[in-house]
């Protein structure tokens, strides 16, 4: 092999190299699926397959094509909430068309040492996840004296803005019951991408019940655990026509304020 094809070999696998790892999520790095305004916009044809998304992390939460119920992964499965409060494992191939993943690193623990809500766990989050500017994970684990959580039904085309679905939620009343809370605190910048501020999903212990968390009151010795990225990946739609379309330009914060609350 002469020297100028042995060049012409290595260069060719130096810039393919660099083209994965500048495309592939890293270990420290929050990955999503579209962003936020535009599932508020009512884009909710899914386009990335559960078994894409868990290649690029094994915690995280998001939605389902159609809208079809609230996600929760939590150790590199996938769990699905539907409208009716019960819980399914959907096919790896069941699309989606908003979620955020990541590979879950503990980086600090720590156990409540009294009963707290949904307020004053922000607060305690914030005082142990300081940078706020940086992405952060949690998996929060514990018995809850009340857990109020909602779903979203399966919508058909044409489809609605999410601040009218919700109008219509579900919401499921918990007591006395243990599980798992997963999701994020995003930083302000993020807004129209993802939700500025936490964004958290609950799955009980026996798989049974859960949804996107609304209030809860939790025992003291709740276990905490946060992991910090400060990397960004993003997947936007290909295939979906209504993604092209969807105007992005409008300020959607007090329709995202609706939904989360």
């Amino acid at each position: 092999m002469t020297k100028k094809i042995l060049f012409r070999f290595f260069t060719l696998l130096t810039i393919t190299y660099f083209l994965c790892a500048c495309s592939s999520p890293r270990q420290d790095s929050l990955s999503q699926v579209s962003t936020i305004d535009a599932l508020l916009a009512g884009v909710y044809e899914g386009d990335v397959s559960l078994k894409q998304l868990l290649e690029m992390g094994d915690t995280g939460i998001g939605t389902f094509d159609c809208l079809d119920g609230e996600m929760l992964v939590l150790d590199g499965k996938v769990y699905q909430i539907k409208s009716d409060g019960k819980v399914y494992m959907p096919s790896i191939d069941t699309k989606t068309p908003f979620a955020g993943v990541v590979y879950f690193q503990v980086e600090d623990t720590l156990v409540s040492k009294q009963e707290i809500d949904y307020p004053s766990l922000k607060k305690m989050l914030d005082g142990i996840a300081p940078h706020k500017n940086l992405f952060y994970a949690f998996k929060i684990k514990g018995t809850f004296k009340r857990m109020q959580t909602r779903s979203v039904p399966r919508q058909k085309k044409p489809f609605p803005p999410l601040a009218e679905v919700v109008k219509n939620q579900p919401i499921f009343n918990m007591k006395n019951i243990s599980g798992t809370i997963v999701g994020f605190r995003c930083p302000p910048y993020v807004k129209g991408i993802n939700v500025p501020g936490y964004h958290l999903h609950f799955i009980s212990d026996d798989r049974q019940h859960g949804g996107h968390v609304l209030q809860f009151e939790m025992f003291k010795g709740a276990s905490v655990e946060i992991d910090c990225s400060n990397t960004f990946f993003m997947v936007l739609p290909r295939s979906g026509k209504s993604f092209n379309k969807v105007d992005l330009k409008i300020d959607r914060t007090k329709e995202l304020h609706k939904v989360e609350q």
